[in-house]
């Protein structure tokens, strides 16, 4: 390869996350939502064919409770994951962000990692993606490359800190989402990159006129390694457990649901998962790693089966739970135990509340 020919140092960037992503997926055990139980009742009223998992947000009604949240693009490489994950997205009818378009912006060879989404998906619901150090214009030019359906706004300070060549001011960040919030034409969705949020996060981010939240917890893709493997002086494993996990993120969340729509992602490894989320309030869960393992391995068909039989295994938790929709299993009973409920005593969150519902 010609020095001409070389990847950028942020195309190697989106490679190095990929790559460093799929090898952590492979790892995942263990997760906070395991601390999470429904409380058992033995009857159902409810019939099978009455149930709807559809949901609302961003200004759209979703079939499906769960979505591709983006992490790739910008690179000739990461294209063949936008590809497959695109193809999945027409597929299925799920809604997919994509990854940072900021590279971009920047680089326009590699814009076609990203316009492979809107490509392959011609009416689907697209999300573009950028930082929050990003300003209004930025996010129009966003949103103009894949004539996206709403903008995420991503929120990564661990990451940057730790991040060899990363932003080290975020003093702009605010006021840039307020006025992206106040002049762009489709909705914003303001997300975590896998350290949760506290309820003083979201309140803030309400007090700018942003709707959707995306809590995005620890327990996923963890950025913070990710960039530790790609440093060459100093260790920052030790920030490698930094954050709120999902389930923590939605116990802070409780009190400002009716305010906002909170969307989690984080972590999320199955149907079970899902459904326990959107029992603690989610409007719907965010997928990346699972899905992009998948279609890594085994392709667009194996993912597709994977998400219509997660679709039929949602409908038959809220049948084992007595709920015809999600709004119903948002008042079910949950049990809280390890960890999560130590957090919740800690914060002085009421999760004896979710026992009682």
């Amino acid at each position: 390869m010609t020095k001409e020919n070389q990847p950028s140092l942020a195309q190697q960037r989106k490679d190095d996350h990929v790559n460093l992503a799929l090898e952590q997926q492979s790892k995942l055990q263990t997760s906070a939502f395991d601390d999470i139980r429904f409380m058992h009742h033995s009857f159902s009223d409810v019939k099978f064919d009455q149930i709807d998992t559809s949901t609302q947000w961003a200004n759209t009604t979703h079939r499906f409770p769960f979505y591709i949240n983006g992490m790739t693009g910008g690179s000739t490489y990461t294209k063949q994951f936008n590809d497959s994950l695109s193809k999945l997205a027409h597929e299925t009818g799920l809604a997919m962000a994509s990854g940072s378009v900021s590279v971009a912006l920047k680089e326009p060879e590699v814009r076609d990692s990203f316009t492979i989404i809107r490509k392959n998906n011609p009416n689907g619901f697209v999300m573009a993606n950028l930082g929050a150090h990003h300003d209004l214009e930025n996010a129009k030019r966003a949103v103009d490359l894949l004539d996206a359906n709403a903008l995420q706004i991503h929120l990564n300070t661990p990451q940057e800190v730790v991040m060899p060549e990363g932003d080290r001011d975020f003093s702009t960040w605010k006021e840039n989402i307020q006025q992206i919030v106040e002049g762009l034409d489709v909705p914003v969705i303001v997300k975590e990159v896998g350290f949760g949020m506290s309820k003083e996060t979201m309140e803030e981010l309400i007090s700018l006129g942003v709707q959707n939240i995306d809590v995005s917890g620890r327990g996923g893709t963890n950025f913070v390694n990710i960039e530790n493997d790609r440093r060459d002086t100093i260790d920052f494993s030790l920030l490698g457990e930094w954050g709120q996990t999902t389930p923590e993120s939605l116990l802070e969340s409780l009190s400002l649901q009716k305010e906002v729509n909170i969307l989690a992602s984080g972590g999320v490894r199955s149907f079970y998962d899902i459904v326990k989320a959107l029992a603690l309030g989610a409007k719907a869960t965010g997928l990346s790693g699972k899905l992009l393992q998948t279609v890594h391995l085994e392709g667009v068909d194996a993912a597709t089966k994977i998400v219509l039989d997660w679709e039929k295994a949602i409908k038959h938790m809220l049948l084992l739970l007595n709920c015809h929709n999600i709004q119903e299993l948002q008042e079910t009973q949950l049990l809280l135990r390890g960890p999560l409920r130590e957090y919740a005593e800690l914060r002085e969150i009421d999760y004896k509340y979710l026992a009682r519902r």
